[in-house]
C-alpha cells in the first residue's frame, strides 16, 4: 500500500515538472512571437518615467543645472566665437617665410625696391608687414634698420595675441562657475534636510545633489576644450613670432649686403657718395 503511494506522488510530481516546462515553453514562444510582431517599437510600453529618461536633452540639463548653467553655456559659446575667429586670422597670416625671402632676395640684389615694396605691401600678414617696414627705410643704416624691424615687430604683438587672454580666462572661469554650482545644489541637499527636521528621503536630496553634479560636469566639459584651444592658439603665436624674428634679421643682412661698394663704381655725386658712406659708419 504504502509503495504505491509513493509511487502515485512520484508520477504527479512528473507530470507537474513536465506540465510548468510546458507553460514555461509556451509562455517564451508567446514572448518571442510578439516581439517578432511589435518589431522595433517593442519598447514603446515602457513607463512614461523611463521614455523620459531617454528623451533629455540639453535643454533639460540646463534647467536641472540651474542659473549657473546659464553662465557656463554663455563661456563655450564666447570661447567657440574666438577660437574660430583667431584661427581664421593665424591662417591668412601665415606665409611661407623661406620662399617669400627667397624671392625677395632676388629683387634686392637688382636693387629693385619697388617691385619688393610691391610684393611684400600686397602679400598678408606680420611677416610681410616687418619686411615692408625695412625695405622702405632700406638706405638706412644697419642699426637704425634693426631698430625699425623690432619696433615693427613690436607693433604686431598686440595683433597675434588678440583674445587669447580671454580665452585664458574663460578657461579658468568655467570650473570655477561649475564649482559654484556644486556649493549651490549642496546648500539645496542641506536645506531640505534642515526644513524636513532633519529627515529627509533619496527624491527629496537628489534634485540638490543632481543640480551640483550637473554644474560641476559642465564646468569641465567647458574648460577642457577651451584650455586645449588657447595652447594650440599661443604656439601658432609663438611660430609666428619666431618667423617674424627670422625676417627681420635677413631682410636686414640683404639690405645691407645689397649696397655697392664705394671706390669701385659709384654712379653718385661725389656729396651724395659721401652722406651715403657717413650714414653707414654710423
Amino acid at each position: 500500500m504504502a509503495n504505491s503511494l509513493v509511487a502515485h506522488s512520484l508520477a504527479a510530481q512528473v507530470r507537474s515538472e513536465k506540465n510548468s516546462a510546458g507553460a514555461l515553453s509556451t509562455g517564451f514562444s508567446r514572448l518571442k512571437r510578439a516581439k517578432s510582431e511589435q518589431g522595433p517599437g517593442f519598447h514603446d510600453d515602457l513607463p512614461p518615467q523611463a521614455k523620459r529618461s531617454r528623451e533629455i536633452g540639453v535643454i533639460d540639463y540646463l534647467q536641472k543645472g540651474g542659473l549657473l548653467m546659464w553662465p557656463i553655456l554663455a563661456c563655450s559659446i564666447i570661447s567657440i566665437g574666438v577660437f574660430a575667429e583667431r584661427l581664421f586670422y593665424l591662417h591668412r597670416a601665415t606665409i611661407h617665410v623661406g620662399e617669400f625671402l627667397k624671392g625677395l632676395s632676388n629683387l634686392i640684389r637688382r636693387r629693385n625696391f619697388a617691385e619688393a615694396l610691391h610684393e611684400s605691401a600686397g602679400t598678408p600678414g606680420p611677416v610681410a608687414r616687418v619686411i615692408h617696414s625695412a625695405i622702405i627705410r632700406h638706405d638706412a643704416p644697419r642699426s637704425e634698420l634693426r631698430d625699425i624691424v623690432q619696433e615693427a615687430g613690436q607693433l604686431e604683438v598686440p595683433k597675434l595675441e588678440r583674445f587669447l587672454g580671454v580665452l585664458a580666462t574663460l578657461a579658468f572661469l568655467a570650473p570655477l562657475l561649475g564649482l559654484l554650482g556644486t556649493v549651490a545644489g549642496m546648500i539645496d541637499a542641506f536645506g531640505t534636510i534642515a526644513s524636513s527636521g532633519g529627515y529627509a528621503t533619496v527624491t527629496e536630496l537628489s534634485s540638490g545633489i543632481y543640480k551640483s553634479l550637473l554644474t560641476t560636469a559642465a564646468g569641465l566639459v567647458v574648460a577642457t576644450p577651451t584650455f586645449v584651444a588657447y595652447s594650440y592658439l599661443s604656439s601658432r603665436v609663438n611660430t609666428m613670432l619666431h618667423d617674424m624674428e627670422r625676417a627681420g634679421i635677413e631682410i636686414v643682412h640683404m639690405l645691407t649686403e645689397s649696397r655697392p661698394i664705394s671706390g669701385i663704381i659709384s654712379f653718385q655725386r661725389p656729396e651724395e657718395t659721401a652722406q651715403s658712406e657717413a650714414r653707414t659708419d654710423s
